[in-house]
């Protein structure tokens, strides 16, 4: 994106009359909303001034660099103002200040803004930029000055990278220092990049290699891995926010403000350089997770941290639409399945649960190809969802391992396509976020959910039921353990569809609920046994799990199995084979005992409808242990890990 579409020409003050700092706040604010920058003034002074009393934007040699980034903004800009005679702005080198630059950040900026913004503000570490800027008279000039030296810094960081490319095992065998860094502070917008850009200068003078992990508007990027921090022969921290520092124990480490990071890069990289520097020791019961160590790790880590953003925000939908749905069937007891108060319970947690594998997909997308994977993500999970068939009038869904492959394929799909047009010329680059991909992404994950992962699933289900459907004059047992135990492979997905459709259609045909009871069985003892283990050996679960793991009580007396996808996702051997040992045994049972539920949901809600209701209680409770003990022993401790 060129960056004369953020520093408009018409918001621009070549002469700014203000005398003092909240003046110079007060005439750039006021601009801004003239122009239709911002449309409420009071907000947005009110997160500058905010900004301001972290920390002064005054970062010297004559700049200030005021930013915030809230609702009251409505496109992204960057405002120049220029003070003939200087301004005292609490710079931090005590001088006045005379180039302003005010960066508005609308609440949902894109990407290609935020790079833009972050473009801009590692220009301004250029004295020859800052000098003619200085001079400049017109917005026209001030226009091309920032022109030229980008273009400038785009040709030298090609050269760069194509040097570093072609030098790098050379480098990683070299005597050259290494050393990594962390750039961060709280609006992420303008001094992250520019600590960034000038350790990067001064790393390249004293001919040291560097790595600078950034923290901004962007979300985390050029993170630093185990083997970086390993290799390094020291670690800067500049940051005026939180950054996870127990990855750097023992380390040297300079820990510093964003500002340094700025103005005394050089000092910060001699010190390292020297040796002068205290070596970081970690707090006792600070851990390294998944998300700070940033390693690779191998394919299976990569996935496990997609997986995980999928199901962390999928697990509201869960937590929420499984308990209003097993409220419904409290309520149902005593008002009646037709009545309006149990069918809007009962249909407002279905409404939740419509949505869990679109959201889980959706997300896992994101977490691989960044927001502009997301739409295709939730749409192909969407086409996987027995909610589509209607739509798509069709019986072909794929359900919740369709849905996982939805997600996959949708990010993966993203970054391919980014690869693709990454050469298209800079007056195009707005079209991709906009255009470009949504349009091509959509089309490649519709297509193959449609003609290709929905059918294929959809032929498993029907070969499942064919099969089933032989069995049914075999022993009652045999066929009892065997529904129950699909009813646990994939939770919600198409074994489990057709165990709780055979069942249906037995109950249906012949009004004999002994099939429904071992298919209901089968589907609590999944939640139950994640219950059941967070509870005994919570140390080997998150935190975020042993909260699931409250609600898994519930959801799994009420027969919503769907509780246990966030456990089977993250873990699916431990957790689907426990669950699925579990709920067969609990199924063949209930065959055993010679119970039978004539009803097709409820869980042990519908317990007083049950022949020999003791025993469908006990086929429950049995499973459940086996299920819970068995995961809860073969489950290895995990990490605690953070999105």
């Amino acid at each position: 994106m060129d960056i004369r579409e953020l520093l408009l020409k018409d918001v621009m003050i070549m002469n700014l009359k203000a005398k003092s700092k909240d003046e110079v706040i007060d005439e750039m604010v006021h601009k801004y909303f003239e122009q239709g920058v911002i449309d409420d003034e009071k907000l947005y002074k009110a997160d500058i001034v905010k900004r301001e009393q972290e920390s002064t934007t005054g970062i010297g040699d004559g700049i200030a660099m005021p930013h915030a980034k809230d609702k009251a903004v409505k496109r992204a800009t960057v405002l120049f103002a220029k003070s003939e005679t200087g301004v005292d702005f609490d710079a931090l080198d005590g001088q006045p200040v005379q180039l302003f630059f005010m960066i508005a950040a609308p609440e949902g900026a894109n990407n290609t803004h935020l790079q833009a913004l972050a473009s801009l503000s590692s220009l301004l570490i250029n004295p020859d930029l800052v000098a003619k800027l200085k001079q400049a008279q017109t917005p026209d000039e001030v226009q091309q000055l920032f022109a030229d030296a980008q273009s400038a810094k785009e040709a030298q960081d090609k050269a760069d990278a194509q040097e570093n490319t072609t030098n790098e095992t050379v480098q990683r065998n070299s005597k050259r220092p290494y050393i990594v860094a962390v750039s961060a502070c709280p609006n992420g917008i303008a001094h992250t990049y520019m600590a960034e850009a000038a350790l990067q200068k001064s790393a390249k003078e004293k001919n040291i290699e560097i790595k600078v992990e950034t923290n901004g508007s962007e979300g985390v990027k050029h993170r630093l891995t185990a083997e970086d921090i390993a290799r390094a022969d020291g670690v800067v921290i500049t940051a005026d926010k939180k950054v996870e520092m127990a990855r750097f124990n023992g380390k040297k480490l300079l820990n510093r403000p964003v500002i340094d990071g700025i103005n005394k890069s050089d000092e910060l990289l001699d010190q390292i350089e020297a040796g002068d520097a205290p070596v970081y020791h970690a707090a006792e019961g600070d851990q390294v997770t998944d998300s700070e160590d940033g390693q690779k790790g191998g394919l299976w880590n990569e996935i496990y941290k997609d997986l995980m953003n999928g199901v962390s925000h999928m697990l509201p939908f869960v937590v929420g639409g499984g308990i209003i749905m097993a409220f419904s069937f409290i309520l149902e007891r005593y008002v009646g399945s037709q009545s309006m108060y149990f069918l809007f319970f009962n249909h407002l947690g279905n409404w939740a649960f419509a949505f869990l594998v679109p959201i889980l997909a959706g997300y896992i997308a994101e977490s691989i190809g960044d927001l502009p994977a997301l739409m295709p993500g939730v749409v192909g999970g969407f086409m996987a969802n027995t909610a589509a068939a209607n739509i798509m009038k069709t019986t072909s869904v794929s359900g919740f391992i369709g849905g996982l492959l939805a997600g996959f394929l949708a990010g993966i799909v993203i970054n391919w396509l980014k690869k693709v047009f990454k050469g298209v010329p800079r007056s195009l680059e707005g079209l991709k976020p906009m255009l470009i991909y949504p349009v091509l992404s959509l089309l490649i994950v519709g297509v193959s959910m449609f003609f290709i992962i929905n059918p294929i699933f959809a032929a498993v289900n029907a070969w499942v039921t064919h099969v089933l459907n032989g069995m049914g004059t075999g022993n009652a047992v045999l066929l009892g353990t065997i529904l129950a135990g699909m009813m646990a492979l994939d939770m919600g997905g198409p074994f489990n569809k057709a165990a709780y459709t055979f069942a249906i259609a037995a109950y249906t045909s012949t009004g004999d609920g002994k099939l429904m009871a071992a298919v209901m069985v089968g589907g609590m003892i999944p939640p139950l046994a994640t219950a059941i283990a967070t509870t005994v050996w919570p140390k080997k679960f998150t935190e975020q799990e042993r909260q699931a793991g409250i609600s898994n009580w519930v959801l799994g007396i009420s027969f919503i199995t769907e509780g246990a996808i966030p456990f089977a996702t993250a873990d699916p051997l431990h957790v689907i084979v426990s669950s699925v040992i579990g709920s067969a045994i609990g199924g063949g049972l209930t065959q055993l005992w010679r119970v039978s539920v004539p009803a097709p949901h409820g869980g042990l809600w519908v317990l007083p409808l049950a022949s020999n209701g003791l025993f469908y209680f006990l086929a429950v409770v049995v499973g459940a242990i086996i299920a819970g003990v068995i995961l809860g022993i073969w489950r290895p401790t995990k990490v605690q890990t953070t999105k």
